[in-house]
């Protein structure tokens, strides 16, 4: 069984900066790629960025993000984690990680596990 548990979101101001927490009940964390995508009301799930298993080859979404998201992991924690600088307005979402064992890209259907997801609120 395999349990991803997001953290770190809340209400933000513009320009602030937060980081997301994904910590994974699983075994073998090491051996899932991570991703980080996000859904803000009214709109569809979007990719945001994904990490290979050992942290060394990154991914993102395009430039709405690039530059203000890192993605990194520790694997000694099972843990992923979303930077978050210069947050705007527009980054308001639920985040949600997900787990895909051999899958590096944007498509959500790829990945096989996902967690309840955490809300990130930025006013202006």
């Amino acid at each position: 069984q395999v349990h991803l548990v997001e953290s770190g979101g809340g209400l933000m101001q513009a320009g602030d900066s937060v980081r997301l927490s994904c910590t994974a009940s699983m075994s073998a964390f090491g051996g899932y790629i991570m991703g980080w995508f996000r859904q803000a009301p009214g709109k569809e799930r979007e990719f945001v960025a994904v990490i290979n298993w050992t942290g060394s080859s990154t991914y993102y979404t395009d430039d709405s993000v690039k530059g203000r998201f890192t993605i990194s992991r520790d694997n000694a924690k099972n843990t992923v984690y979303l930077q978050m600088n210069s947050l705007k307005p527009e980054d308001t979402a639920v985040y949600y990680c997900a787990a895909t064992r051999n899958y590096f890209g944007r498509y959500a259907g790829n990945y096989d596990y996902w967690g309840q997801g955490t809300q990130v609120t930025v006013s202006s």
